[in-house]
């Protein structure tokens, strides 16, 4: 929910709906949950295109061609490859914003350098051509809960993300 206790998948409709502006989703511990809420929103075929769910690592590389490098060098739930995938989602679908989420939603699977409950989120923005202004910001977070829970959060935390990018362009 926003402050005004709309519901933030709406709030973020209703936004690129005003601004004429699309959005496509790169999904890796969310497993589809952010296109599944911005797709609960009546009128979404306005502004949503797709949500790539790319689970595993070659999933990674042939559905986005996230680098091996950066794969290799830092794993999947990383700044660089949550970057990777945001950046990719968004040119590929030729949207003008692109959204990440790449994590460890547990209850295992984390390390001691990531824990479960850790996730990057990505927002990348097509600014436009000859501008050198499109951009792409990357935050980490780390939640508490279930398995369940965690993905929700992280699902809502990447829309209120995207809304938040949308405000400060």
């Amino acid at each position: 929910m926003t402050d005004d206790g709309t519901p933030i998948e709406e709030r973020v409709g209703d936004v690129l709906r005003d601004r004429e502006e699309t959005v496509a989703v790169a999904e890796s511990c969310t497993g589809g949950l952010v296109g599944s809420l911005l797709t609960d929103v009546p009128g979404s075929s306005d502004y949503f295109d797709r949500s790539i769910v790319s689970y595993s690592y070659r999933a990674k590389q042939e559905l986005l061609a996230v680098s091996r490098e950066a794969l290799d060098a830092h794993g999947a739930v990383s700044e660089p490859v949550a970057r990777e995938m945001a950046q990719a989602v968004r040119d590929t679908a030729g949207t003008d914003w692109g959204v990440a989420t790449t994590g460890v939603a547990g209850p295992t699977g984390g390390s001691p350098e990531t824990p479960v409950g850790t996730v990057y989120i990505a927002v990348a923005h097509a600014a436009p051509w000859e501008t050198n202004d499109s951009d792409c910001t990357v935050t980490h977070y780390e939640f508490d809960g279930s398995r369940t829970e965690v993905k929700h959060r992280i699902a809502r935390q990447s829309l209120t993300d995207l809304l938040d990018a949308t405000q400060e362009e």
